[in-house]
């Protein structure tokens, strides 16, 4: 397709919503030169619109991909998605794309709602063989029985909420008065938790694509942290140093590329992805996937693109020609 209409889905329902919009805006920059139509998508729970890369903004359809665009009517060839939370990282867009017919960057329905799963994530994880750490399952309404989880994964733990991204609704609860603390704090962000042993070690941040049809892994990023784990004003308020290329170990390198290409292939994601992984003990621990990394420049694959001599603007085009030749 020699000129396609390209639509950066953004914003979302979740409290990543204006990280999405940065993402978004970097997106759409890096692909103005190359395609003459592209135009965020931005996605709300009361509202959708199209916004040009003037900034004119105009309300559509909610869950249509058709809109009147300087007198023509145009529809959507190919949805890039930099809708981090839900409905961008959890399935919903990938279902209603798949019932429009149209194409997109990152994974089918099915991937992104399992990856979003924490729980089901690991789970999956654990069957392929990696390694992580051992957790306990919570839902809103059970009973909370802090010794039953101490003696499951320890202290210091993390109490995550199952179905959200940059660290929101993330704790480390050092004492049972901590968890307990917590515990209803996570629950603001989600009904499910998963609580996980707080493993010690050196993190890293792994980031694949597909790069002319080839799974590739960019260079590795650790992350040292000057807060007590990668939050949110680590990961964007600059409270934390981001070290690309990771100075690892060459066995360490080759285990966390084996694992992160493991992940890619086998859980059939598509685009980009992230994946976060702990060291303990010269072994990596998978943390998370992240199925729609961010794309700020505050974002570790931005630094990683650098690292690899990759501009954001070929890797952009070329997973809008990945998504286009997947989905004609």
């Amino acid at each position: 397709m020699s000129n396609p209409i390209v639509g950066i889905a953004c914003h979302g329902y979740s409290s990543e919503a204006a990280i999405s919009m940065q993402s978004a805006q970097t997106v759409q920059q890096q692909l103005q030169p190359t395609y003459s139509a592209v135009f965020l998508l931005k996605i709300t729970p009361s509202q959708w619109s199209v916004i040009d890369f003037k900034g004119q903004e105009q309300s559509i359809a909610i869950g249509q991909f058709d809109f009147v665009y300087e007198g023509k009517n145009l529809r959507f060839d190919v949805i890039f998605n930099a809708l981090h939370g839900s409905p961008g990282e959890d399935g919903q867009l990938a279902a209603l794309l798949k019932f429009a017919g149209i194409t997109h960057t990152s994974c089918d329905m099915y991937t992104a709602a399992l990856t979003f799963n924490k729980r089901d994530c690991i789970a999956i994880a654990r069957r392929l063989g990696v390694p992580t750490a051992p957790s306990v399952i919570l839902d809103q309404g059970e009973p909370i029985d802090s010794n039953t989880i101490e003696a499951a994964v320890g202290l210091p733990c993390f109490v995550k909420a199952n179905r959200a991204g940059s660290s929101f609704g993330v704790f480390k609860a050092h004492t049972q008065e901590e968890l307990l603390q917590y515990i209803p704090k996570a629950f603001e962000e989600d009904s499910q938790l998963i609580i996980e042993q707080a493993l010690e070690g050196r993190e890293v941040s792994v980031g694949v694509v597909r790069l002319q049809g080839k799974t590739t892994v960019l260079p590795i990023t650790e992350i040292v942290t000057e807060n007590d784990f990668f939050d949110y004003a680590a990961k964007y308020e600059g409270q934390s140093q981001e070290i690309t290329p990771a100075a690892l170990p060459a066995e360490w390198k080759e285990q966390v590329t084996h694992w992160a290409t493991l992940l890619y292939d086998k859980m059939g994601l598509h685009g980009i992805s992230r994946s976060e992984f702990i060291f303990v003990n010269g072994i990596s621990h998978l943390l998370e996937i992240n199925t729609v990394p961010g794309m700020t420049q505050a974002s570790i694959i931005p630094q990683q693109c650098a690292a690899a001599n990759l501009s954001l603007q070929a890797l952009f085009v070329d997973m809008v020609t990945d998504a286009l030749q997947r989905n004609p």
